[in-house]
C-alpha cells in the first residue's frame, strides 16, 4: 500500500513539476510554487492545482465559463471609434490606445467625475442616489458585510421594490462568504435578483476559487455610476479592532462613461445570473455630455488575453515625467512593476508610495516590506499612514492623469481577479487627488533607508519568507 501511495506521490507531483515548467506564467511565480511543491508533500501538489495552475495556457484546465465571459465581451463589445482624446498630450493618446486595444473600452469624454474620498461621504453620496432610482439598480460588490450598512440597504431596496424598480446585485462567493444564506434569502424575498460570482459549488470549486471578482459597481437608471475600492461594510463608517477605520476613494461618475460601467456589470450579471441578458435598449439610455473630463473604463480579469490593469500601471509609470503618486494597501508588485518605479526613481521622477501602517493581513505586510529597501535605495519615497486604513487603489502622475478603482498593485489584481479601475484624463481631478494624497503623506510616517534597515533581524526573516511567496500571495 505504502508503494501504491509513494508511486501515486510522485505521479502527481512530476505532472505539476511538468505543467509548471511547460506553462509557468513568470520565472518568480513558477519558482515559488515549485519550493511549494517539493517542500509540501501532496499539500503542495494540491495548493498548485487549486490555485497555481496557469489556466490562460493550459487548455484542459480552462473554465468553461472564462471562455465563454471572453466570447460574449467580444460579441457585446464597444464599436470602435475615433479615440476622443483630441486635445490630450501624446502620453495620454498612448495610454488610451494602450488600454483600448487591450480591453475594448474606449475613452468618453463629456463627464461629470466627483471623488468620494472617505466611506461615510461615499455611503451618503451612494444612498442618495439610490433614493432617486426610478427605473433600475445593479449592483456588485467584492464584499457586502451584515451590518448597518447592509440593513440600511436592504430597507431602501424595500422601499423601491414596492416603487416598481428592478434591482439587481452580484456578491463574490469568497469575499462575502460570511454574508450568509439568510439574508440571501432576505433579498431574495422582497424581490431582489441576488447572484454569486464565481460561486463555490461542488464539482466547479477546483477551476473557480481562485478567480474572485473584485470590482466594484453601482449603475442607477444607466445615468449614475459609482466605483473605486469601497465595499459595504462597516469598517468604513465604524473603526475595526485591529486595522481602525477604513479609508478608500470612490468616484461618482455621470456622462457616457457610466455605459462602459454598465457593460462591465451587465457582462458579468449575465454569467453570475446564468443567463439573464440585459443587453436591452432599455438599460442603455442615452447619456449626454454632463462635464468636461474624459475617462476611461479599465477592465482586467482572466476572462482577457491581457494583463490590462498591469499595463496600465506599467504605462503609467513609464510616462511620467515629473511626479508618481500611489496609494495601496497590499503593494506586492511585479517584477515589472518593481524595476520600473526604481528606474523611474533613479530617472529623476518624483515616486512617492503611500501604504498603512496597520494592515489586515501580516503576510501582506511583510510582503510589502520586502521591497522597500530597495525601492528606498532606489530614491523611491515611502510613507506609512498610522492611523487610518488606506483601501484606496490610486495612482496620479504629472498633474494630467490618474486612476481610481478595485486594482490593487500585486499578482492577485494583474492575473486572477476581475479588476475594474477608472482611468482619467482631467488635471484639475489629478490635481485634487494629489493634494489629498500630500496631506495623507504629511499625516503618515516617512521611511529614512538608514533607519529602515536596522529593523530587527527576525523582521527581515518574515519578509524574507514572505518574498519568496509573494507571487502566489
Amino acid at each position: 500500500m505504502a508503494t501504491v501511495i509513494f508511486v501515486f506521490y510522485i505521479t502527481i507531483t512530476l505532472t505539476a513539476l511538468v505543467s509548471l515548467i511547460l506553462f509557468g506564467s513568470r520565472p518568480s511565480k513558477s519558482l515559488s510554487w515549485l519550493l511549494v511543491i517539493t517542500a509540501l508533500p501532496f499539500a503542495g501538489v494540491l495548493l498548485y492545482v487549486f490555485f497555481g495552475i496557469n489556466r490562460r495556457k493550459i487548455k484542459f484546465f480552462k473554465l468553461k465559463k472564462i471562455d465563454e465571459m471572453r466570447e460574449y465581451a467580444l460579441l457585446h463589445s464597444e464599436a470602435a471609434p475615433p479615440l476622443s482624446i483630441q486635445s490630450g498630450s501624446e502620453q495620454q493618446k498612448k495610454i488610451a490606445s494602450l488600454i483600448a486595444n487591450s480591453t475594448g473600452t474606449f475613452p468618453d469624454t463629456g463627464n461629470k467625475i466627483i471623488i468620494l474620498d472617505d466611506g461615510r461621504k461615499t455611503m451618503e453620496a451612494i444612498f442618495a442616489a439610490l433614493e432617486r432610482a426610478e427605473k433600475f439598480i445593479h449592483i456588485q460588490f467584492y464584499i457586502i458585510e451584515e451590518g448597518e450598512l447592509m440593513e440600511r440597504l436592504y430597507r431602501l431596496f424595500a422601499e423601491k421594490i414596492r416603487e416598481g424598480v428592478e434591482i439587481r446585485v452580484i456578491y463574490d462567493a469568497i469575499g462575502s462568504f460570511f454574508l450568509g444564506r439568510k439574508h440571501i434569502k432576505r433579498f431574495r424575498e422582497i424581490g431582489v435578483k441576488v447572484y454569486a460570482a464565481m460561486p463555490l459549488r461542488f464539482g466547479s470549486i477546483l477551476f473557480t476559487i481562485n478567480y474572485r471578482n473584485h470590482r466594484k459597481i453601482i449603475v442607477i437608471d444607466g445615468k449614475t455610476g459609482f466605483t473605486g475600492g469601497v465595499n459595504i461594510s462597516d469598517k468604513y463608517i465604524k473603526p475595526s479592532e485591529n486595522s481602525g477605520i477604513w479609508d478608500d476613494m470612490h468616484l461618482c461618475l455621470r456622462g457616457p462613461v457610466t455605459e462602459s460601467l454598465h457593460r462591465v456589470f451587465i457582462k458579468d450579471y449575465y454569467f453570475a445570473s446564468n443567463g439573464e441578458n440585459l443587453w436591452q435598449p432599455e438599460y442603455f439610455p442615452e447619456n449626454k455630455e454632463e462635464g468636461h473630463t474624459t475617462a476611461q473604463i479599465v477592465s482586467g480579469g482572466p476572462d482577457s488575453d491581457y494583463a490590462s490593469i498591469m499595463y496600465q500601471y506599467a504605462t503609467l509609470i513609464n510616462h511620467a515625467e515629473k511626479y508618481i503618486c500611489i496609494a495601496n494597501p497590499y503593494f506586492i508588485p511585479s517584477i515589472t512593476i518593481l524595476e520600473n518605479l526604481k528606474m523611474a526613481a533613479l530617472s529623476g521622477v518624483e515616486v512617492k508610495l503611500l501604504v498603512p501602517k496597520k494592515s489586515d493581513r501580516s503576510v501582506v505586510r511583510y510582503g510589502m516590506f520586502s521591497y522597500f529597501e530597495e525601492l528606498l535605495s532606489a530614491g523611491v519615497m515611502i510613507f506609512e499612514h498610522p492611523v487610518k486604513f488606506l483601501h484606496s487603489k490610486m495612482i496620479i502622475i504629472d498633474d494630467e492623469i490618474s486612476s481610481v478603482g478595485s486594482g490593487n498593485f500585486d499578482n492577485r489584481s494583474f492575473d486572477q481577479n476581475f479588476e475594474l479601475n477608472t482611468l482619467i484624463f482631467d488635471t484639475a481631478i489629478a490635481v485634487t487627488l494629489r493634494e489629498d494624497f500630500e496631506q495623507d503623506c504629511r499625516e503618515a510616517d516617512k521611511l529614512v533607508l538608514s533607519e529602515f534597515v536596522k529593523r530587527p533581524l527576525i523582521h527581515k526573516l518574515l519578509e524574507g519568507i514572505a518574498r519568496i511567496f509573494s507571487p502566489l500571495l
